[in-house]
């Protein structure tokens, strides 16, 4: 919308269409727009960062030689990218803090994200550990790990953005009464930070960071068994990100909080053998998990949730995997309409062209390659 009224704002001013100035502001609104035969629509942002490391995640996971080879050249176009000079927004509430971070987008210097940046830090962690790196990596890791720690909130948890802003009087003002003007901790967050931080090797009895982090995504637990998902829809997303950081942090498949979670991810499993959830799931008045038809993504959201929990021969597992396999397309990837992706709950959602792709290709791996072991357990942070 501020792309958009800046360029009204130009016009009412009576800014000729030619001026450097409004000529910019439009040409930045064209370049979201894609017009095909049968639809128009203007995406919200590009999130190349984002797709690439959650692309580089998958293609790790497939393991074989093309795979890692075209894992680490993401990596590599991922590297330069590392904010390492400016101090952006999040600096108002942590000043000394270095920063290390990611965008998601080609370039954001003032608001990197700690999803982004968590994300892209296993997957090159998982590079190094393979013997693909030769400590390429080192220093961009240990800058994104300073900042994503110096980012920890009061309560343990972490934010996508920033640090302890949780004014929450100020969603009451008007224009910004959507419920989503601040950037308070949320479960998948906090989940992706402590997966980060124990794949790197942190424990509870080393890292109070994680410790804290741990702690509180156990207070974030619904009483159902699920977590709230603030960047993806919904309860499925944040499931499937706070077992895959609590089998990173070493809490096992006995565990109350991870039997809870199981259960219920076993339970909404759909009569086809995939998961799906609708955004009406946001509802003020949520009462509980309500059907919706089977999805590509959050079915591997799933699949990767359950197999984190120690659950990979759980016949569950088995009928979702083959509703992957059955639903492929003549490409051999998959199709999804439906909107996955969360901006402002209740507000408006995104439709990752890439989330039926990389998950499920992802969970598919995952499975096969614990298949392979005999142990049964994750190995990783997601």
């Amino acid at each position: 919308p501020a792309m958009v009224n800046a360029v009204m704002m130009f016009d009412a001013l009576g800014r000729h269409p030619g001026d450097p100035s409004r000529a910019i502001a439009r040409a930045s609104i064209d370049k979201l727009l894609l017009v095909k035969e049968d639809e128009a629509y203007c995406q919200p942002c590009l999130s190349p960062v984002w797709d690439t490391a959650l692309a580089a995640q998958a293609l790790l996971e497939a393991g074989d030689g093309e795979s890692t080879a075209a894992a680490s050249a993401a990596l590599e176009w991922l590297l330069p990218l590392q904010e390492c000079q400016v101090k952006g927004d999040w600096a108002v509430n942590r000043p000394d803090l270095a920063p290390g971070g990611w965008a998601f987008q080609y370039a954001n210097p003032h608001y990197p994200d700690l999803d982004d940046t968590a994300v892209i830090v296993m997957a090159m962690d998982r590079a190094r550990k393979n013997g693909t790196a030769d400590g390429r990596y080192d220093a961009a890791i240990a800058r994104a790990r300073n900042w994503i720690e110096g980012l920890q909130s009061r309560d343990g948890g972490w934010a996508a953005f920033d640090a302890d802003n949780t004014s929450f009087y100020l969603n009451n003002i008007p224009f910004s009464d959507h419920g989503a003007l601040l950037d308070p901790p949320s479960p998948d967050l906090t989940a992706r930070c402590v997966s980060m931080l124990a794949q790197l090797g942190e424990t509870s009895g080393t890292s109070q960071a994680l410790k804290r982090g741990v702690d509180c995504l156990l207070r974030m637990q619904e009483k159902e068994g699920s977590w709230f998902g603030r960047w993806g829809v919904n309860y499925i997303y944040g499931t499937w990100s706070a077992l895959s950081a609590l089998n990173a942090a070493g809490l096992g498949p006995d565990a109350p909080a991870v039997r809870r979670a199981a259960g219920w991810l076993m339970e909404i499993q759909n009569e086809d053998g995939g998961w799906g959830e609708d955004g009406a799931s946001y509802k003020l008045d949520y009462r509980g998990y309500e059907k919706a038809p089977s999805s590509a993504s959050q079915t591997a959201w799933a699949l990767l949730g359950l197999m984190a929990a120690g659950r990979a021969e759980e016949p569950a597992v088995a009928r979702g995997i083959a509703w992957l396999m059955r639903e492929r397309d003549a490409d051999g990837l998959w199709s999804e309409d439906i909107y996955t992706g969360t901006g402002f709950p209740r507000v408006f959602y995104l439709r990752y062209h890439g989330y039926p792709k990389f998950f499920p290709l992802w969970a598919i791996a995952r499975y096969r390659n614990l298949q392979r072991t005999n142990s049964g357990r994750t190995l990783h942070g997601m």
